[in-house]
């Protein structure tokens, strides 16, 4: 029996994923919709809102032998439909319910696995409990604040430090570069970091500053020198300027040993910058990925620099 690796791609971004696979060597079995099959076990992509280890075909004789086919490998399941979709979400509404609702800033992930199914064939399933994301299709949303962030940039942070960094320390300095009109310096002072640094040209809103424990610089963050600092605990960028750029900064602060973990936004102009991101990729530890509030962009953290 074949296995394959499902990747559910990004809406508008099919072209992203694919060039992925191109450049990984990997050849698309097939395509159903924004579902790409590729034979074999392979590892998450950038460009995938979700990916779905292990798939296998599974042959039902019912809606009720579906049913009960998933039930016995797992409770939650997410639906994605590429045929057949009023028998798959006859299936579907059978299955445990469970509650995805918006969650707060930092809430504890869901423990239990989050399967992935499509219907391929009236008598033909495609299933996995092994998935990429704890949320169904890899979507997530937040419980917003519609009061303090002057922007909804700061979701991509929110998410970041749920998501990949919940292990996140309270104390010790963080520094924002790029930071006007303030949503990243406003969730660094939320997580209650002792000493945020927010660096722009621009200045940030005056309720950010008023929260107190910031310190703003009013100049550009590529003239910074990684010696006036003392250690950085979080370097943190949503600035807008070439990839390449944003990794000659990230490279002068990591080689002064000047910071312990990065998270930074990769932005794209009209096009995807390939090379530049595969650059930030061969820095050991790297991660990139595409946060669930990206657009065109992704981003890219390194976590437990050794000074």
């Amino acid at each position: 029996m074949s296995i394959y690796t499902g990747y559910l791609a990004i809406h508008k971004f099919e072209a992203e994923l694919e060039k992925e696979f191109e450049i990984k060597g990997l050849k698309i079995a097939q395509k159903l919709d924004r579902l790409y099959l590729i034979e074999g076990n392979h590892p998450a992509m950038i460009w995938a809102q979700m990916s779905a280890f292990d798939l296998e075909l599974i042959s039902i004789a019912s809606i009720n032998d579906g049913v009960k086919k998933l039930k016995a490998l797992g409770r939650n399941w997410g639906l994605f439909t590429v045929g057949n979709h009023r028998r798959a979400q006859l299936i579907q509404d059978e299955l445990p319910k469970y509650n995805q609702k918006p969650i707060p800033f930092r809430h504890p992930l869901p423990t239990s696995p989050m399967g992935f199914w499509t219907l391929l064939a009236p008598d033909q399933m495609l299933a996995t409990t092994k998935t990429s994301s704890p949320f169904a299709l890899g979507e997530m949303t937040f419980t917003e604040d519609k009061v303090m962030p002057p922007s909804r940039a700061y979701l991509k942070l929110w998410e970041f430090f749920t998501v990949y960094a919940p292990e996140a320390i309270n104390g010790g300095t963080a520094i924002d570069v790029g930071s006007c009109p303030g949503g990243w310096t406003w969730v660094l002072r939320e997580l209650n970091f002792d000493h945020t640094i927010s660096v722009d040209k621009a200045p940030i809103e005056k309720r950010i500053m008023d929260l107190g424990k910031i310190t703003f610089k009013q100049e550009s963050a590529f003239g910074l020198d990684p010696k006036d600092f003392e250690m950085i605990d979080w370097f943190c960028s949503d600035i807008i300027c070439y990839p390449e750029r944003l990794l000659n900064l990230v490279k002068r602060f990591m080689e002064a040993g000047k910071v312990r973990n990065f998270v930074c936004t990769l932005k794209y102009q009209a096009e995807t910058d390939w090379e530049s991101t595969l650059k930030f990729l061969e820095i050991p530890g790297s991660r990139i990925v595409h946060l669930h509030h990206n657009k065109h962009e992704v981003t890219w953290f390194l976590k437990g620099v050794q000074p």
